[in-house]
C-alpha cells in the first residue's frame, strides 16, 4: 500500500475510537498499516515521539523502579514487572541483567519511539513504546503504581524528537537471507562436525552464520542424537508439568530488536482456545498455539555437558519461543529438566547419518 492509500492520522484516531477495545497491534493489522503508524497519529495528542536511544533508554530507566517490560512476536508476548538494573550499554548489543527483566537488545533495530499516555476515566496509563524500521513493536515499557513518574517525565523530555509529526514513514519488512544449502548431504556432515564441537550455547548462533544455516533447517538436518521433532502439544505438557513440580525454567521470547527471557518457576497456567496463558505475578506470557508449526527437543554440547532446549517454530520457520532449564554458566543441566525434554511425546523421524 502506498503512502496515497493510507489512512490520515485523523481517520486512525477515528478507527481507534471506533474500536475500542480492539489491540492496537490488531487495529493496525485491519487498517493495512504499521503499529508505528497507529501510534504516531496520536503525536501531539496523547502521543510524544521520543528518539529510540537505546542506551540512554535503558539507563534512564534504571531511575523509573518497578515497571512492566513487554516483548512479543507475531505469536508469543512475554511481559515482566520488575526494575530496569545492571545494563551493560552498546552500540551492537545492550543487556538488561536485573533478577526479573532480562533482556538482550539489538539497538541499530530500534527506528521509531513513542512516550504514549491513554485516558480511562480518571486512570491514566503512560508507556514508552519502540518500533523497527518497519513499524513493527520491538519493546514497550508501561509504568505501574510504583513507578517513579518524576524520573519517567524527566527520561521523556531527555528522548523527546525536535520531529512530532503524526506521520511516521516506514520501510518494507527487512526477510532474513537464509541460504539454500546446494548438497544437502555434504551440508549434514558439516553441520554435525560443527555441532559436535560447540562449547558453549552463545555459539550456535556463529556456527550458523558460518554454515549459512537457518536455526530451524539446522535442527531438521542434524539427525537425533541432537535434534527431534516433539508433538505440537509438548509446550503444553511441558508447562503444566514444570508447574506441578515447581521446576525453574528460562522462557525466551523475542524479535529482531530485543529479546526477553524468565528465568525461576511458573505457577498459573491457564488454557483458553488455542492460547497458553502464564498469569503470575511478575511473569505473563500468551502464547498462540495455532501459530506453532513445528516443536524440536535440542541439544546442545557445552564445556558443562550439554544442554536441552525446547523450541517452537512458525509457518514461515521462525522462532517463536524458546525454553531451557534454569542455570547459570558454569552449571550443569537440571536433571529434571532433562528428563522431562527428553519424556516429552516425540514424532518419528529419520536420523541423520
Amino acid at each position: 500500500m502506498d503512502q496515497r492509500e493510507r489512512p490520515s492520522p485523523h481517520e486512525i484516531r477515528r478507527a481507534q475510537q471506533d474500536n475500542p477495545k480492539i489491540r492496537e497491534h490488531d487495529l493496525a493489522a485491519r487498517l493495512g498499516i504499521s503499529e508505528a503508524e497507529l501510534v504516531a497519529a496520536h503525536c501531539g495528542l496523547s502521543a510524544v515521539r521520543v528518539e529510540p536511544r537505546v542506551n540512554d533508554v535503558l539507563t534512564g530507566l534504571e531511575t523509573v523502579g518497578e515497571v512492566m517490560a513487554l516483548t512479543r512476536n507475531e505469536s508469543a508476548m512475554h511481559e515482566k514487572i520488575g526494575v530496569y538494573d545492571k545494563v551493560v550499554t552498546g552500540n551492537k548489543h545492550a543487556l538488561v541483567l536485573g533478577d526479573d527483566i532480562d533482556l538482550r537488545v539489538f539497538p541499530k533495530v530500534w527506528a521509531h519511539g513513542f512516550a504514549v499516555e491513554k485516558r480511562n476515566g480518571e486512570d491514566i496509563s503512560r508507556s514508552l513504546q519502540f518500533f523497527d524500521a518497519a513499524g513493527k513493536a520491538m519493546h514497550k515499557v508501561q509504568l505501574g503504581a510504583a513507578s517513579d513518574l518524576d524520573a519517567y517525565r524527566k527520561l521523556v523530555v531527555q528522548l523527546e524528537s525536535c520531529n512530532q509529526a503524526p506521520i511516521v514513514a516506514v520501510k518494507a519488512s527487512q526477510v532474513d537471507d537464509d541460504s539454500e544449502v546446494p548438497d544437502q548431504a555434504a551440508a549434514v556432515e558439516d553441520l554435525r562436525e560443527h555441532w559436535s564441537q560447540l562449547t558453549n550455547v552463545h555459539q550456535f548462533f556463529g556456527m550458523l552464520k558460518t554454515l549459512k544455516l537457518s536455526r530451524c533447517d539446522a535442527v531438521r538436518m542434524v539427525g537425533e542424537n541432537y535434534a527431534w521433532a516433539l508433538d505440537k502439544d509438548a509446550i503444553g505438557a511441558m508447562f503444566q508439568q514444570a508447574a506441578e513440580d515447581e521446576m525453574p525454567i528460562m522462557c525466551f521470547v523475542g524479535n529482531r530488536g530485543c529479546i526477553q527471557i524468565h528465568s525461576g518457576p511458573v505457577k498459573l497456567i491457564k488454557t483458553i482456545g488455542p492460547w497458553i496463558n502464564v498469569l503470575d505475578e511478575t511473569f505473563h506470557l500468551h502464547l498462540g498455539t495455532h501459530h506453532i508449526c513445528e516443536v524440536w527437543a535440542v541439544r546442545k554440547p557445552t564445556k558443562d555437558g550439554h544442554v536441552t532446549s525446547l523450541e517452537a517454530y512458525g509457518a514461515d520457520g521462525k522462532m517463536i519461543i524458546q525454553f531451557f532449564g534454569k542455570r547459570h554458566e558454569g552449571e550443569g543441566e537440571r536433571e529434571d529438566w532433562r528428563f522431562l525434554a527428553e519424556t516429552l511425546p516425540r514424532i518419528p523421524g529419520p536420523t541423520a547419518a
